[in-house]
């Protein structure tokens, strides 16, 4: 399981999307779960408390480790704020079976990538426990890869992680 964590915005399900066509075209079973796919299905009762956060984030871990036992590479892209949360996935999956994904970018350039208009909204008080807004991101204390999406291009970034992430997953 390769998980990218990281602001809202930052760059995590583009990567992620990146990485998985680059996998998938040399020959590897991958499948990326991201905010989207899980929320509208899986965890479409939860909010956006601590509580409910921690949950979703318990729960992908676990869609995670079946998905990894029966033999794909996952990758899951959550903002996933709190780190205890982000420790209990690695382990869950196992800590041979986890790679943590910082894409760090600062909070000024994610607002200006803000698409759907969330940061907007949590500035306005629209939208509570927004994080980076009214909710604390906790950065990974030692992710496995750094990347660095506001200095880093996509294919840099793509390049990075496969350079990092081939080896392991190849078995070499």
């Amino acid at each position: 399981m390769v998980w990218f964590t990281g602001l809202s915005g930052a760059g995590k399900s583009t990567l992620a999307a990146g990485l998985e066509k680059a996998l998938f075209e040399r020959g590897f079973k991958v499948y990326h779960l991201d905010g989207d796919n899980i929320r509208n299905g899986l965890n479409k009762n939860l909010g956006f408390s601590e509580e409910d956060r921690t949950e979703n984030i318990r729960r992908v871990g676990e869609v995670g480790a079946l998905m990894t036992d029966a033999g794909l590479i996952v990758l899951s892209a959550f903002i996933s704020p709190f780190q205890r949360d982000r420790n209990k996935v690695r382990e869950i999956i196992g800590e041979d079976n986890f790679i943590e994904v910082f894409v760090d970018c600062p909070l000024n350039i994610c607002e200006q990538r803000d698409v759907k208009g969330l940061y907007r909204k949590a500035r306005r008080g629209e939208l509570k426990n927004f994080t980076g807004i009214d909710s604390p991101y906790e950065s990974p204390e030692q992710p496995d890869i750094h990347i660095f999406s506001d200095r880093e291009s996509i294919d840099e970034s793509i390049e990075k992680l496969l350079t990092s992430i081939l080896p392991k997953i190849s078995g070499s």
